[in-house]
């Protein structure tokens, strides 16, 4: 038996997430279904993390365990066959047996994507237009307080469970502006789930005058969600890498 290490990229504006859902509609089910087809087995792959319906990824990393007998070279072209255009196999490899797609992760980026004003048809489902000019340096603001190793549970949507270890290092929150189109770009040793898209719709609002960087150190300091926390639509959000 083998283990295979995978990387994906995909458009998940039809699916419901990456994760297993019932009904067979998520990006992880999809790939399963073909794996099935090709090993004649059911074959359980396993992600680097949940991506949420809406949600792309240019580079998602799975692995499972099969037995291949005819090439590794031949088991790319397999896999690709017969997957919806909005999924993509990018690689496949073998892997140690110690290898986990999501336990041997050291961190991840995702990038998100702001359009200032309408966006065209083709751009519109990979980003979030906002119609308000937006202060580039009170988003820095903000973005400079959430630097570093904090406890971001107030930037999650835990739900309450407070067992949950919330403290994550978030070396990397970049805002970068081109034409009219801001990616705000985050990298961190792990990410508290819906955290990204709330990092972004702090940011956002931040921009528009109606957050200032005193009040996110305070929501970050009290540990606890607010409604001035937003969760930033998902077609503008795309995990870009997987680091390990």
């Amino acid at each position: 038996m083998s283990r295979w290490r995978c990387e994906c990229a995909y458009d998940g504006t039809p699916f419901a997430g990456w994760q297993s859902q019932t009904g067979g509609t998520a990006i992880q089910d999809v790939i399963e279904a073909r794996l099935a087809q090709i090993f004649k087995t059911q074959i359980r792959i396993h992600g680097s993390g949940r991506t949420d319906a809406g949600v792309h990824a240019r580079a998602q990393v799975f692995h499972f365990d099969a037995e291949w007998t005819h090439g590794t070279g031949k088991l790319l072209p397999a896999m690709r066959v017969m997957l919806p255009p909005q999924i993509q196999i990018k690689s496949v490899r073998r892997a140690s047996a110690e290898f986990h797609a999501r336990f041997s992760a050291t961190g991840k980026r995702y990038d998100y994507f702001v359009h200032l004003g309408d966006a065209d048809p083709f751009t519109r489902p990979y980003c979030w237009p906002v119609f308000r000019p937006l202060d580039l340096d009170a988003m820095e603001a903000c973005a400079a307080e959430l630097r570093g190793t904090h406890d971001f549970r107030a930037f999650s949507a835990l739900n309450g469970t407070e067992r949950e270890d919330t403290v994550r290092d978030l070396r990397r929150l970049e805002i970068v502006k081109r034409g009219r189109m801001i990616r705000i770009t985050a990298e961190a040793n792990g990410f508290l789930y819906k955290m990204v898209r709330s990092l972004v719709g702090v940011l956002v609002p931040a921009g528009e005058g109606r957050i200032s960087s005193m009040q996110v150190r305070e929501i970050l300091a009290g540990r606890k969600r607010v409604p001035l926390v937003q969760t930033a639509p998902p077609q503008g959000l795309f995990l870009t890498k997987v680091y390990y």
